[in-house]
């Protein structure tokens, strides 16, 4: 579960539902019309839609709970086998990794090291490997684009609702009891493309981006790890590599790294 988003996102709502408290108003007026809601969110989605393949919107669902869930990662964990992997290797040769790769769960890990393992040249693991993750990127980025699209178009549709709204209004001059009333509702539809777009699809948009960036960087990390790994670089220098992909806070101690590869290498 990500906090951060959760928090943002329904501390959003939350503010703007006691912002018109305060001004007199309730947050049930928001949904006192269909019309509005009906052409900004599903409007704006649609005229996204156009821009991306028919998998992308299908993909919706899963884009909402990737950002509202968040990725696992733990590069902790990835440096540790792959420090105790570089350890077992210069004992006893890179074709005694085959029961460790097999029992790694990162799938992108494992196969990085399999390709070790079936001696696999250098260039060609690094090729693949960098080939997977911008492949990776490129399918997270036609969510992005989705999402991005529909906050973009989010406001327009909200304005269109209004001018629609106003038209019906300028036909009905000669009731001015209603015309208060009317005028509000016609405005539900511009705010309502403004919420959408800023407290849903922008901000999603925006988590999604992270998540991307920081898989990414994971899978740099691995993808360094693995080719030093092949290369029989010393253990000790592998773990410091791929330690600067962490924040400071996050780097095991000299002691406590030493005590992960030694029960790594005993196993």
């Amino acid at each position: 579960m990500d906090i951060a988003t959760i928090i943002g996102v329904v501390g959003s709502i939350v503010v703007i539902g006691v912002v018109m408290v305060l001004d007199g108003g309730s947050p049930a007026e928001l949904f006192s019309h269909t019309a509005p809601i009906l052409l900004t969110l599903v409007g704006s989605l649609l005229a996204a839609a156009s821009t991306q393949e028919m998998a992308t919107l299908t993909s919706l669902p899963k884009l909402f709970m990737l950002a509202f869930m968040g990725i696992k990662i733990d590069s902790q964990k990835a440096i540790d086998e792959l420090t105790t992997m570089a350890d077992k290797a210069r004992r006893e040769g890179l074709l005694a990794l085959e029961s460790d790769a097999k029992g790694i769960e990162d799938d992108f890990m494992r196969k990085g090291v399999m390709m070790v393992v079936d001696g696999v040249d250098p260039s060609q693991v690094k090729a693949i490997m960098e080939t997977e993750i911008k492949q990776m990127h490129e399918r997270h980025q036609k969510g992005i684009d989705l999402l991005e699209g529909a906050g973009g178009f989010a406001p327009t549709f909200g304005i269109i609702g209004t001018v629609m709204g106003m038209i019906v209004i300028l036909k009905q001059l000669d009731e001015p009891a209603t015309l208060g009333k009317a005028i509000a509702s016609a405005f539900l539809a511009t705010l309502w493309g403004l919420l959408s777009s800023n407290v849903v699809y922008m901000p999603v948009a925006g988590k999604l981006a992270v998540n991307d960036a920081k898989e990414k960087a994971y899978r740099h990390m691995i993808t360094e790890g693995v080719l030093a790994l092949q290369a029989g670089e010393n253990p000790r220098i592998i773990r410091d590599k791929l330690s600067a992909y962490l924040p400071p806070k996050a780097r095991k101690s000299e002691e406590e790294a030493g005590k992960a590869q030694r029960a790594g290498a005993n196993a």
